[in-house]
């Protein structure tokens, strides 16, 4: 009777060690506060900053809608602690919001909604004018239209009529709100406004600007319109950076990020003395359906009105990293129990570092599915894909153990299965390969889906189904080019990407040319 190998105590805990200390560094890394110069505090309260009315539950589509005036009562003495002054981008609804603002201490600087239909926004503007007319304590300035012009619903001489229109019938300043180029384009609006209101979102520029040089991108166009449109004054109407969502070429979105830009922005306006209202005061969930992940999250507060620590205090890019700690942990020592006492130094070796990979990889796509999944078919997508980490784990990990009993039971049947895991996992890489590719715009990079599938079948190939898998082998490689030529090849994200689809590429040719009894 052969002897049973001895198990390598040594490896094991030597990688179990390295494990650990992957898995809490990676963890804590990603999460760890940052000290910033503060903003805002009770003594010094900020300008003025984008306020809707909406609870992370509803949007402005839903239908009936209703708000919710306790809401709205609440958020006001909120933004009274930090603001002086609140924008708002439409009147329907808000006839309760002039009061709320009396009663908490705060400004208004009261939009009307400018669309296509003539009919609405003739019905915006009255009531823009009888609120102003009605609230002049508290209605600082009024904006006829938002984006107008950039949306190509209006033409200019429409909305100048419309300008001209309130300035008759009110004595706030009107002003109109648009990204500074559609100023530059429509020359004939900066005569009929007593002020300009630009919007400079260095994110959101055809030429993204990365956050160390962002806030000279602002000084330099606020330059501009200082000097060319003097001595009209320039209100900054719109500045800030997004907390979560995709890179676009340098620019990163973070929580650490928005605070560096709007703590940066703040301490640059108050030296220059520049007018602006920061966007946003809360996050808005519901505008990810149409802006993707990254337009759900511009607020200086998240969604459940919880301080995000934008403004001051020390400000971390994922404050709940413990909890997704605990969960690695989880997923690392149930590894090590499906893998059961390992009979060689090879697997002692790899089986914990298994385990803290996939605690890494299976939680940053939890955490990237948290944030990006707004309809109930990217729920399923995701939790398909989570499911097919789980096999690819639980696959792997067997394969490392000593196949014995239920083990060996539960081997065999992943074993025959294992082609389908590969097949899905190329099948879910091809499709988001070409979405990347057409519809790039709004999608997050899904990188740790798939890292852990990629990695476990480079370095153990399957039997396939051959024609299927060299097709999908086909489009996620050709797809890797045209990727990065359009993210910039100073994308990090895009280079994420690129490089698990290189190692998807290489598992699915390996099995493709692997010779398996």
């Amino acid at each position: 009777m052969p002897a049973t190998p001895r198990f390598p105590a040594l490896a094991y805990l030597l990688a179990c060690l390295l494990g650990l200390i992957a898995l809490c560094s990676y963890w804590y890394g990603l999460g760890q506060p940052v000290q910033l110069p503060d903003v805002a505090s009770a003594s010094h309260k900020l300008q003025c900053a984008s306020y809707t009315p909406f609870d992370k539950d509803q949007s402005p589509f839903d239908q009936p809608f209703k708000l919710r005036p306790e809401r709205m009562d609440a958020d006001l003495a909120l933004l009274a602690t930090r603001f002086e002054c609140i924008r708002t981008y439409s009147m329907s609804g808000l006839e309760a919001l002039p009061e709320l603002a009396r009663k908490h201490g705060l400004k208004l600087m009261i939009g009307a909604w400018i669309n296509s239909n003539p009919v609405d926004s003739e019905k915006e503007v009255d009531l823009l004018i009888a609120s102003a007319n009605a609230n002049p304590d508290v209605v600082s300035a009024v904006i006829v239209g938002n984006e107008a012009l950039l949306r190509k619903e209006v033409t200019g001489p429409q909305l100048a009529r419309l300008i001209l229109k309130v300035k008759h019938n009110v004595k706030q300043p009107v002003t109109y709100a648009d990204v500074w180029e559609f100023w530059l384009k429509h020359p004939e609006i900066a005569p009929a406004v007593d002020f300009l209101t630009i919007h400079l979102l260095p994110y959101w520029e055809d030429d993204p600007s990365n956050i160390d040089v962002a806030l000279n991108h602002v000084a330099e166009v606020r330059q501009v319109f200082g000097n060319r449109f003097a001595p009209k004054d320039v209100l900054i109407g719109e500045t800030g950076w997004p907390s979560e969502g995709r890179q676009r070429e340098t620019a990163l979105p973070s929580r650490v990020n928005e605070a560096r830009f709007i703590r940066g922005f703040v301490a640059l306006a108050e030296q220059n003395g520049w007018h602006y209202n920061l966007i946003e005061a809360f996050d808005q969930p519901w505008k990810r359906a149409s802006e993707g992940a990254v337009g759900g999250y511009w607020g200086l507060f998240d969604a459940n009105r919880q301080d995000k620590g934008i403004l001051a205090g020390p400000v971390s890019n994922l404050p709940f990293w413990p909890l997704w700690l605990g969960l690695g942990a989880v997923i690392f020592a149930s590894t090590l129990v499906l893998g059961g006492r390992v009979r060689s130094a090879k697997a002692a070796l790899l089986l914990p570092l298994l385990g803290a990979l996939a605690a890494c990889s299976i939680g940053t796509f939890a955490e990237l599915t948290r944030v990006t999944s707004r309809f109930a078919g990217e729920w399923a997508w995701a939790a398909l894909l989570l499911g097919l980490n789980l096999l690819v784990l639980a696959h792997c990990a067997l394969a490392l153990s000593p196949r014995e009993g239920w083990r060996q039971r539960l081997f065999t049947t992943l074993e025959k299965r294992a082609g389908w895991w590969l097949a899905a996992a190329g099948f879910a890489a091809a499709v988001m390969a070409l979405e990347l590719v057409f519809d790039p715009r709004y999608r997050s990079f899904p990188s740790a889906a798939l890292l852990l599938p990629a990695l476990a079948f480079v370095c153990r190939p399957v039997r396939v189904p051959r024609r299927e898998i060299a097709l999908l082998t086909f489009i996620i490689g050709a797809a890797i080019a045209p990727q990065l030529y359009q993210e910039g090849l100073a994308n990090q994200q895009a280079w994420g990407w690129a490089l698990v689809s290189l190692l998807m590429v290489a598992a699915l040719w390996r099995s493709l040319r692997a010779r398996i009894a």
